[in-house]
Order: structure tokens, then C-alpha cells, then sequence
């Protein structure tokens, strides 16, 4: 079999046929293109068909190749945790955007999941100090071995939400936790079958992760400090209710790229 049969035979989408395929053979997708006659090995050929199969039959992509990239950063992903999704940079962007680049910062990330939010903003705020914390131990080894992949120090806790960190105050709590509802139909649809339900459903609404956070937040934040949370479509209302039942101000909502109230905040008084 050569790589154009290959692709050619896989019954994926072309994109994706490619990145596994290139993967497969340990070359790049610009050279499965430019060389599609060159033969498959037949070790290459073996994983690059099994890999066909998983795909058609739903696993995601990160998790056939056991990573994702995020934000410039290039992660290790499994089924232990969620796959690091696009629309989450804007929890990113608010959080770089709420601390100067020279702030020694306390930041504290619930739901670490991969360690990729609380990554990002240790390569591009180096002298903040993060400290992530997860419920789950799987997914923290995962966190664990991205920070000392990428040379990044971050402080990883075992816990749920803001029980680790009991007593301690920080100038930016971010999260991106479970929001979907028990018994969404999205659930039994693409990437979410395979991945964890754990940082998936919250409860009957999809909201009991992120009022409970939202309602925590004022007795772990610094005078002035801020909360940023990662929600779903049509939450941000709900989320702003919790903020400001907590009793948080200057309460907002921001929208990502496909025009989705996608982050709620607000702060602790001066």
C-alpha cells in the first residue's frame, strides 16, 4: 500500500487522513502530499489502519495521536481528560489581560483538567504564581507531566474546586468547568462520547459546577481581585446571577469568535 492509497482507502475526511497518515510514517503532512507513491512501511501501515478504524468509529483525533495544541502550547491529551477546544483561548486572553506581565500574581485554575489554561498563562505571565487544582488523580498526572514537558511551574493540587485552597486569597480565579446538562443529546454525539463525564455534566441545568464556584469565589479572592468563567450558550444570564448573588461587581459577560457569551466575571471590591 502507498500513501495514496492510503488516504484514498481510509474513509475519513481528507484533513484528518493526512494528519494521521503523516503521524503514522513519522513525516509531515506536506510530505505525504508531495510524495504520495512512496510506500508504507509495514509497521506504519498497521497503525495508520487502526488509527482509520478508531477515527470512523468516532474516537477523537487528539486522543488517537495523544495530543492537542492550545494556545501555542503542545499538550498531552487522554481520555482522562477534556480535549482542549479553541473557544476556551478566550478564558486565556481575559485572564493575560486582568494581570500585567510583570505582576507577581496569585492564580488560582479549578478544573485543571490537562493543566492547559493555567499553562498558558504561565508561559505568557512567567513571574505570576498558578496553582491548579483537579478532582480527578488521572487527569492530574496528565497536567503534572505537560508542566514538566514544558518547563513550566505550576503548583497542582488534588481536590475539588476551592477545597485545597481553603483560607488562601488570589487576584484571579479562572474555570472552565462542567456546564453541560445531564442527559443532553449532545453527549452521544462526536468527540463528547469519548471524553470524561466527570468534566463534562453538571447536574439536571449543567449549572451546579459553575454556581458553585461563582457563589465560593468571594472568600478566595484578594480586595479587587477577579473570577473568569468558561460557560455554554445561554448560561451567561444564570452566571451572572450566581456572580452577583456572591457578592461580586462590575459583572460581564464577553463573547468568542462565533459571536457566544462564552466567559462571565466579576469583582471583589476594592
Amino acid at each position: 500500500m502507498n500513501l495514496r492509497q492510503a488516504l484514498a482507502g481510509s474513509g475519513l475526511d481528507a484533513r484528518e487522513a493526512r494528519l494521521l497518515l503523516a503521524e503514522a510514517t513519522g513525516t509531515s503532512e506536506a510530505s505525504v502530499l508531495a510524495y504520495p507513491e512512496r510506500a508504507l512501511g509495514e509497521a506504519a501501515e498497521a497503525r495508520f489502519l487502526d488509527w482509520a478504524a478508531r477515527r470512523r468509529s468516532g474516537e477523537p483525533v487528539a486522543y488517537l495521536l495523544g495530543r492537542r495544541e492550545f494556545y501555542g502550547l503542545s499538550l498531552e491529551v487522554s481520555p482522562a481528560v477534556l480535549i482542549p477546544r479553541p473557544e476556551t483561548e478566550l478564558l486565556v486572553e481575559l485572564a493575560l489581560a486582568s494581570i500585567g506581565p510583570q505582576a507577581q500574581a496569585r492564580v488560582l485554575d479549578l478544573g485543571a483538567g490537562s493543566g492547559a489554561v493555567a499553562l498558558a498563562i504561565k508561559r505568557h505571565r512567567p513571574r505570576a504564581r498558578l496553582i491548579a487544582v483537579e478532582a480527578e488523580a488521572a487527569a492530574l498526572q496528565v497536567a503534572k507531566r505537560n508542566a514538566a514537558r514544558l518547563g513550566l511551574e505550576i503548583e497542582l493540587r488534588h481536590g475539588v474546586w476551592f477545597q485545597p485552597v481553603r483560607g488562601e486569597r488570589f487576584a484571579l480565579i479562572v474555570s472552565n468547568p462542567p456546564y453541560v446538562a445531564k442527559g443532553d443529546p449532545h453527549l452521544e454525539q462526536g468527540d463528547l462520547r469519548f471524553e470524561p463525564r466527570a468534566a463534562l455534566v453538571a447536574g439536571d441545568d449543567g449549572l451546579a459546577a459553575l454556581r458553585a464556584i461563582a457563589e465560593g469565589a468571594a472568600a478566595q479572592l484578594e480586595p479587587g481581585g477577579w473570577i473568569l468563567l468558561e460557560h455554554g450558550q445561554d448560561q451567561h444570564r444564570a452566571v451572572q446571577a450566581f456572580l452577583a448573588g456572591g457578592g461580586l461587581e462590575s459583572v460581564s459577560s464577553w463573547a468568542d469568535l462565533a459571536g457566544i457569551a462564552r466567559v462571565t466575571g466579576g469583582k471583589l471590591k476594592s
